[in-house]
C-alpha cells in the first residue's frame, strides 16, 4: 500500500470526564491484514460511554466507536476474506481462528490479541490514528466514530447490499450481543418463560431473539417508560416500571443488560428454583455483587455470562441480516435517532436520558 495518509475526522476522547472533540486527523493506510473501512453509520452504545467515565480504562486519547457499518476502500497485503466495494458489519472482538476458543466457534473468548486490543493497539502492537504528531489509541480495534478506520481483517464481516448500513451496525454490537444470549448463550424452548431487566438497544434485542426462540412470554423490566413501550412493539408480553423489585414474577432466565449490581440481585429473586441468570450488561471491572450462597444451592439456580452474544460473527451476522430481510427480526424500526459525527455529545446526552432507544450516527463520505 502507499505510505500517503488519509487526512479524516474522527471523535477523540482526550481524557476521563472530558466531552468527544471533533478532530482532523491523520489515518495510515492497511498494514498487511488490515482494511480501510468508509464508515457509513455507527452506533451509539454505552459501551463507548464508559470510556467517558472511566468506568472501562483504557489508554487515552483515543478514537472510540465499536459498533459500525461502512465500504470496503482499500486492503493491505494478504487479505482475502473481503475486497474493495465490499458492504461489511465490524466485529469488535478480533480474533485469531486457530486457538482452543476459535476451534470451539467461540471467538469472542480468544485471547491472543486481548492484551493488544486493551493497549489501544491493533494486532502489530502499532496504531493508525494520530493528532499533531501524536498518536491516537483504538478502541477494540475499530474505532469507527470517524469517517474513515483502519481495522484487522478478522474485524469485517461481509453483508449483502440490500442490507442498510444502519442494520449493519447495529448487528455489529447490540443486536448480536442481545439476540445472540437469546440464541446462542441458553437454549429456550416454547414453555420457557424469560424477563429482561434493561430494554435499550442490546435488551430490545434479546426480547426479539427470546420471541425468535419461541419462548413461552417475554416480560420487560426498565426505570424508562418509552424503552418499556418500545419494548412491547418489540415482543414483550409485560412490562414492569420499577427500580426496587419485580414482585412476584418468577420466570426460567433473566437476562440482565444493565451491569448494574442491585439489577443483577433482582434477577436472582426473579428466576424460579431451576432458573438461570443470564448477565450480558458489562459493569465496572471492580463490580461484586451479592448472592445468598445456600439459595443458589438448594434451588440449584445457575448464573451465566454471555459475552458478544456467544457469537461466532462470520456466521451469525449474516444470519441475523437474513433474518432481517426474511422480517423475522424487524431491525430496521430499532433506530429511533439519527446524528451527525458533530452531534455526538448530544447523541450521548439522549441516550443517557433515556429519550432514544438506539441512536445512529449517520457518516456523509
Amino acid at each position: 500500500m502507499s505510505s500517503d495518509r488519509i487526512v479524516t475526522r474522527a471523535a477523540v476522547l482526550h481524557d476521563v470526564g472530558r466531552p468527544f472533540e471533533i478532530e482532523t486527523v491523520e489515518l495510515e493506510q492497511p498494514h498487511a491484514n488490515e482494511v480501510l473501512v468508509r464508515m457509513k453509520a455507527a452506533g451509539v452504545c454505552h459501551s463507548d460511554w464508559n470510556l467517558h467515565t472511566g468506568d472501562t480504562a483504557h489508554p487515552m486519547p483515543l478514537v472510540p466507536g465499536h459498533e459500525g457499518s461502512g465500504v470496503v476502500e482499500a486492503v493491505g497485503d494478504g487479505v482475502s476474506t473481503v475486497q474493495v466495494g465490499d458492504h461489511v458489519a465490524l466485529n469488535w472482538a478480533p480474533y485469531c481462528g486457530s486457538c482452543f476458543y476459535c476451534d470451539m466457534e467461540r471467538p469472542a473468548l480468544c485471547a491472543t490479541y486481548k492484551k493488544r486490543v486493551w493497549d489501544g493497539l491493533l494486532m502489530d502492537e502499532t496504531t493508525r490514528f494520530s493528532l499533531n504528531g501524536q498518536a491516537l489509541h483504538h478502541y477494540t480495534a475499530i474505532s469507527c466514530f470517524a469517517d474513515r478506520t483502519v481495522v484487522p481483517e478478522k474485524c469485517c464481516v461481509p453483508l449483502k447490499e440490500e442490507v442498510p448500513f444502519t442494520v449493519g451496525a447495529l448487528i455489529g454490537c447490540a443486536v448480536t450481543t442481545g439476540v445472540g444470549a437469546a440464541l446462542n448463550s441458553v437454549d429456550l424452548t416454547a414453555r420457557d418463560t424469560v424477563a429482561v431487566f434493561g430494554v435499550g438497544g442490546v435488551g430490545l434485542s434479546i426480547v426479539m431473539g427470546a420471541r425468535l426462540a419461541g419462548a413461552k412470554s417475554v416480560t420487560a423490566i426498565d426505570i424508562s417508560s418509552d424503552r418499556l413501550e418500545a419494548a412491547k412493539r418489540f415482543g414483550a408480553n409485560e412490562c414492569i416500571q420499577n427500580r426496587t423489585g419485580t414482585g412476584e414474577l418468577r420466570v426460567d432466565y433473566a437476562f440482565d443488560t444493565t451491569g448494574v449490581t442491585s439489577a443483577q440481585e433482582q434477577c436472582f429473586d426473579c428466576i424460579r428454583p431451576g432458573g438461570t441468570i443470564v448477565l450480558v450488561g458489562l459493569p465496572a471491572n471492580d463490580a461484586t455483587f451479592n448472592i445468598p450462597a445456600a439459595r443458589l444451592t438448594r434451588q440449584e439456580k445457575r448464573i451465566i455470562g454471555s459475552y458478544y452474544g456467544s457469537a461466532n460473527p462470520p456466521r451469525d451476522f449474516p444470519l441475523y441480516a437474513q433474518r432481517f430481510l426474511d422480517g423475522e427480526l424487524p431491525l430496521d424500526q430499532f433506530v429511533s435517532k439519527t446524528f451527525s459525527l458533530e452531534q455526538i455529545n448530544e447523541a450521548y446526552e439522549q441516550m443517557l436520558n433515556g429519550s432514544i432507544t438506539r441512536g445512529v450516527i449517520l457518516f456523509d463520505t
